[in-house]
């Protein structure tokens, strides 16, 4: 666990503290004035700093711990800084909450809302530090990969998208069967393409193939093939895909969709690696690297009785499974970049920027389509901006709820927010972490801000300021 520093002038008011501290398993640094404060600040990892108002025996009024606050701000703004306060300087106190501080606390103490307080400031400090660590890795990490590989213009930066990619990268260069899940417009294709990209058959043929879309009656001479006269209107010979694709490799999207005699067939070329074209009794042989796709879930169907087993271990050998869009927030805006950028230079328009409104719709919205959908609303708003910058109803999305906007509806003009008290804005990783952590007490909570603050360690008041700040709502039904 991180240091809680505690800035107190007074040796008995740091003792007790030190002791409490100690007693809950949370190191404690002592500092009796700010200017020592800040150097421990300035030269050690610090989880929290608990401050007093006042560092002389005279002063009354709190401007000592302003000024420390705001210098401790200065020096690390997302740092979380807890004041201590006696009932005559609550006021002021108030005021430096909006200055940057966290909460504060009066004097005499309470021990266990004290420790509760502290951990709390301390674990999302913790969390803050570790996602900055992961986002700097992160980024390194996909550099390093973009270097190496061929992503085929794959566009992302979440860890959830990463973990696939290094994944497919990894596994491309083996010939072993590969079956990519995920729902419907999330780019299963591209990461097939990027498996082949790096692939030692990637100089060979890659082929694809809507398996679920071909009727019983094509499939067979779709696959493997057909000589003339084989069937009515074949009046030539028709090469299959999986001759096609010989030496490379084919992609079969949409697996979960084939037919329980489709499934049959493909089976015994998976098997032997041999087929005839539909019409000849000759046997040819055909080397392919197999990858499937699908936004079935196959073992559901295999219960069911609707897919076959033998072939789902003949296809997932190596399993990539992509995210839904809505669950790898971090790729929506660098995706809506990307391709803000390609359909603006496609259709010959002046770059445009996306406004604030246009980005936090995109972020709120839930994505049902997944990146296609994201590449559609794109689309249409480059081709309906009249301006440089994007707006949300340019990408057909209500700002006021994330979702579509209905014609017949439009959403009503929102007032804008007030701006936030100096010094109040923080990281947006900060305020994800602290915003997911107040909800999930909420909800624990029932809505219930008086339950939900003593679970925190905070009053209600300074909940409610919290939650006010983060944008956090809570629904009509619940009482506070």
């Amino acid at each position: 666990m991180l240091k809680v520093l505690v800035v107190e002038d007074q040796p008995a008011v740091c003792t007790a503290l030190e002791l409490l501290f100690d007693l809950h398993g949370v190191p404690a640094i002592i500092a009796n004035h700010p200017e020592r404060a800040l150097s421990i600040i300035a030269s050690e990892d610090v989880g929290a700093v608990v401050q007093d108002m006042n560092f002389r025996r005279d002063a009354t009024d709190g401007a000592e711990g302003a000024k420390l606050l705001s210098d401790i701000k200065r020096l690390d703004p997302d740092l979380p800084v807890l004041i201590m306060t006696a009932f005559t300087s609550l006021e002021a106190a108030v005021q430096l909450i909006k200055d940057g501080a966290s909460d504060y606390i009066a004097k005499p103490w309470d021990d266990e809302k004290l420790v509760t307080q502290v951990k709390n400031l301390i674990r999302l400090r913790e969390l803050s530090q570790e996602n900055v660590r992961l986002r700097s890795h992160g980024s390194r990490a996909r550099h390093e990969l973009q270097e190496s590989y061929a992503l085929c213009g794959l566009v992302y930066a979440s860890p959830q998208m990463h973990e696939v990619v290094s994944l497919a990268v990894k596994v491309a260069r083996s010939d072993a069967a590969i079956l990519v899940t995920g729902p419907n417009g999330a780019g299963k294709e591209r990461l097939a393409e990027i498996v082949q990209a790096n692939s030692r058959r990637r100089e060979k043929p890659f082929v694809q193939v809507n398996a679920g879309g071909l009727p019983d009656e094509l499939l067979e001479a779709e696959l493997f093939g057909a000589e003339a006269g084989a069937y009515t209107g074949a009046k030539k010979l028709r090469i299959g895909r999986f001759e096609e694709a010989n030496g490379g490799t084919l992609f079969l999207d949409e697996i979960g969709n084939l037919s329980a005699n489709g499934q049959m067939k493909l089976l015994r070329v998976l098997q032997t690696g041999e087929f005839q074209r539909l019409g000849s009794n000759t046997t040819h042989k055909t080397d392919v690297r197999l990858i499937s796709a699908t936004n079935a879930n196959l073992a559901n169907a295999i219960k069911q009785g609707l897919f076959r087993e033998d072939l789902y271990f003949r296809l997932n050998v190596i399993e990539l499974a992509i995210p839904a869009l809505r669950n790898r927030p971090d790729d929506i805006l660098p995706l809506a970049e990307h391709l803000l950028r390609r359909h603006a230079e496609s259709d010959q328009r002046d770059p445009f920027k996306l406004s604030e409104g246009a980005r936090q719709a995109l972020l709120d919205h839930e994505w049902p389509g997944n990146v296609r959908e994201l590449d559609n609303r794109i689309q249409r708003a480059v081709l309906v901006c009249k301006e440089a910058v994007i707006t949300p109803a340019d990408l057909g999305l209500d700002v006021s709820t994330g979702g579509s906007i209905r014609p017949s509806a439009p959403p009503a003009a929102q007032p804008p927010r007030a701006p936030s008290p100096p010094g109040e804005e923080r990281g947006t990783a900060f305020d994800a972490l602290e915003r997911a952590q107040i909800e999930q007490v909420l909800t624990e909570a029932r809505g219930v801000v008086s339950k939900a603050a003593a679970q925190l360690g905070v009053s209600r008041q300074a909940l409610y300021r919290r939650m006010e700040r983060l944008g956090i709502e809570l629904e009509r039904r619940m009482k506070s």
